[in-house]
């Protein structure tokens, strides 16, 4: 069994209030979790309205495909959101 974990962390800068941000992450989070079926929460800096950490996880029986929906993930979230992307740690375990 191998085990993706990434985290994305965003940088919102047109965002003014904790609540404008709690819809997008809320958004985001949601649509993560329907289309790919990973599981997502917002993990860091949930009082900084202007930064974004979301942390992704799921499983699979080989790293290919987790290689690949990590591929998909970063791609979608890219078009689905205008926060800009500044970093991402990705580890894959065995288990």
């Amino acid at each position: 069994m191998k085990i993706l974990i990434m985290t994305l962390e965003f940088r919102a800068e047109w965002v003014k209030s904790l609540k404008e941000k709690r819809m997008i992450v809320l958004s985001l989070t949601k649509r993560l979790s329907n289309k790919f079926n990973v599981s997502v929460s917002e993990v860091d800096h949930q009082d900084i309205h202007e930064q974004i950490v979301i942390g992704v996880t799921s499983v699979a029986t080989t790293k290919e495909v987790l290689y690949s929906l990590k591929e998909k993930i970063l791609d979608f979230v890219e078009d689905n959101t205008d926060a800009e992307l500044v970093k991402i740690e990705e580890e894959i375990i065995d288990y």
